[in-house]
């Protein structure tokens, strides 16, 4: 998970929620624990007050005995932490063997018969102790006034609340990852309806479905009923600017062909520079105009069903034999390295357009030779020459639209930017860079290899006359 993401943000508000009401839990548990024990210690104390109490006796001599003394065997052994103490107005003092030497400091207090007292005192070895303690008369006759207290050593129970603590740490430390899990487990699933809204858009990206699937939880419906609708939308709009560019394209048709006929005219009655003008100025309107027929065929291709696979080396056969018989590639000889049966996941007429570009250049600029080199794994085609080639910081103006290095030669300069306008709709990418041979080198390849495949096995084309084939390929290389 990135920082940042919806799943990384609600699983962290979770754990930090969890563990915030766990701790708040194990703190109210600790303290209702020490209170139970607090409460089951008085409780104790005054079993053991009672039971004192019941056994004290009053001598013929007027001292006091006990009788019987409380059960628990702490009492006698020497610093166990059960302590008991009687004291007399007569000065009379008893204490149980527990105590050893020591004599609870017991505060200035006078208990009635029926009443209990508790203090928190330093006992033995200044242990704190929780003493209760009563006052009784014996004997009413004479009215001794007696003072009976029991004491337990208060280090216990802090023990007892400490390990119950520890434990209870452990035990909400397993619960807190427990629920964390639970808690990514819960979040994973909730986002999974966004997981499956992103393949949608994916899909829709590369062209494999028109619309995001409407199988999706009531929550989030309505936001996938506001994308299909603005897919909907922009389906619309884009066959609108098709249509318009398509009518702009074609409108400018019939002119060209004009100019065209008024530059043979002009030739005609010798005025050779003034036709020579005119043809370069409708050359180079009539490229644009095939540009814009073709980026207007490809927008439409964005939202539209996979491409079909075309197979690469009786395309570049065809390719060559047609540019081999233009003036441009009379002094070049060419050397192809196309794997047969090697498929392309695009179009023929767009393929065709971007090595036709290419090689058209390579040839124009070659010395003697001009290479292309096709590889399945991973997919990519090269184009190099023996030309001059393109210096580093010469690229980006020749990837322009109407760049061009050699302003004298024939050409408008939109060959690469066409290539680039057909590569981005399918989301290839164009490198430039140094030959072996001396030249330029030009690879494409997929910019994303998993979203374009690549092997025999891929939907077969149509066939094709060899005619259409000829005229095809001819049409785009004399528009490079």
């Amino acid at each position: 998970m990135r920082l940042g993401s919806l799943r990384l943000r609600l699983v962290a508000a979770g754990t930090i929620a969890l563990l915030v009401a766990l701790g708040v839990a194990g703190f109210g548990m600790v303290v209702l624990f020490e209170r139970h024990v607090a409460r089951t210690l008085a409780a104790d104390l005054d079993v053991h007050l009672r039971q004192l109490l019941n056994g004290l006796e009053v001598d013929p001599e007027g001292r006091i005995v006990v009788s019987r003394s409380p059960a628990d065997p702490r009492f006698v052994v020497p610093l166990s932490g059960l302590y008991w103490q009687i004291s007399d107005d007569h000065g009379q003092l008893l204490r149980s063997r527990s105590l050893w030497d020591t004599i609870l400091p017991l505060p200035i207090d006078e208990p009635g018969p029926s009443d209990v007292h508790q203090h928190e005192l330093a006992g033995p070895d200044g242990v704190r102790v929780l003493v209760a303690e009563r006052g009784v008369v014996m004997n009413p006759g004479s009215q001794i006034r007696v003072r009976a207290a029991v004491a337990y050593d208060l280090d216990g129970a802090t023990s007892a609340v400490r390990a119950f603590a520890k434990d209870l740490s452990i035990a909400l430390a397993v619960l807190a990852t427990i629920l964390a899990v639970g808690t990514t487990v819960q979040v994973n699933l909730g986002l999974r309806p966004l997981a499956v809204l992103r393949r949608g858009v994916a899909e829709i990206r590369g062209g494999k479905r028109q619309h995001l699937p409407v199988e999706v939880p009531t929550e989030v419906a309505p936001l996938v009923e506001e994308v299909n609708a603005l897919l909907d939308a922009q389906s619309r709009e884009i066959l609108r600017s098709r249509s318009r560019a398509a009518d702009l394209a074609h409108g400018f048709k019939t002119p060209l062909a004009a100019l065209t006929a008024d530059a043979a005219r002009l030739k005609e009655l010798g005025q050779l520079e003034l036709a020579r003008n005119v043809e370069d100025v409708a050359e180079a309107m009539s490229r644009q105009v095939d540009r814009e027929l073709a980026l207007a065929r490809l927008r439409g291709k964005v939202r539209g069903a996979p491409e079909a696979a075309t197979e690469l080396a009786p395309l570049v056969e065809a390719l060559l034999g047609t540019l081999g018989r233009t003036p441009a590639a009379a002094h070049v000889s060419f050397d192809g390295e196309v794997p047969a049966g090697l498929r392309v996941a695009m179009d023929r007429t767009d393929l065709a357009e971007v090595l036709g570009n290419l090689l058209e250049n390579a040839a124009r600029h070659a010395a003697s030779t001009v290479r292309i080199v096709a590889r399945a794994t991973p997919l990519s085609m090269v184009v190099e020459d023996d030309g001059p080639g393109i210096p580093a910081a010469q690229i980006g103006r020749v990837l322009e639209r109407g760049g061009r290095l050699d302003e004298q030669g024939p050409g408008s300069g939109l060959g690469l930017a066409i290539v680039q306008d057909v590569l981005e709709a399918y989301r290839w990418r164009l490198q430039i860079g140094s030959s072996e041979l001396g030249g330029a080198k030009i690879t494409i390849a997929p910019a994303m290899a998993p979203a374009l495949a690549q092997a025999p096995a891929m939907v077969a084309e149509g066939r094709r006359s060899p005619a259409r084939d000829a005229r095809e390929t001819r049409s785009i290389l004399t528009a490079g």
